[in-house]
């Protein structure tokens, strides 16, 4: 019984941090794709993470909004 229970919470807490992370990271600043370009870097699809990103320039490595 102990058992079922305890594999019930691990699941409950990891479905809720599940939710939350996704909502963590579309609320983190991010550039729009001209700020990106303007500052000398490239707009780049990353295939592992399904986001847009900034590569070089001032904002490397910064999550893009917009285009």
């Amino acid at each position: 019984m102990r058992t079922r229970l305890l594999g019930f919470i691990t699941g409950v807490v990891l479905a809720v941090l599940g939710a939350t992370v996704p909502a963590a990271q579309a609320s983190a600043p991010t550039v729009t794709g001209p700020e990106c370009t303007r500052s000398h870097g490239s707009v780049e699809y990353i295939s592992t993470t399904g986001l847009w990103t900034c590569i070089g320039g001032a904002y490397d490595s910064e999550l893009i909004t917009s285009n």
